[in-house]
């Protein structure tokens, strides 16, 4: 498994993590993210930068969801759908990594 998701991969119970491949650092009320592999500038608003600091160690998606939604007044499919983006985003990107939990 690479590590990328796809939109079916988002599960709950799975976790997501930053890598050690990027470097943040405060913009505005956001982040600036370099990838170090390939020498690549991200951004993120403050809320993509919130879901950036949850990351810093394995979360499970479901919490970040749950963070966002506690954080922030938003709909819970809007924010369902704007994190997994940016999970999928982050993850394609080499900047995070999914970690898949089978149910027990």
């Amino acid at each position: 498994m690479n590590g990328k998701l796809s939109d079916h991969d988002l599960a709950d119970h799975d976790s997501v993590s930053a890598t050690k491949d990027a470097v943040a650092c405060e913009f505005g009320d956001g982040l600036a993210l370099l990838n170090l592999k390939s020498n690549v500038y991200y951004s993120l608003n403050g809320v993509g930068a919130f879901i950036w600091d949850l990351i810093q160690e394995p979360r499970l998606i479901g919490d970040i969801r749950s963070a966002v939604l506690a954080r922030y007044n938003v709909d819970p499919v809007r924010c369902q759908a704007d994190v997994d983006a940016l999970l999928k985003g982050l993850t394609d990107n080499g900047l995070a990594r999914r970690h898949h939990e089978a149910l027990v």
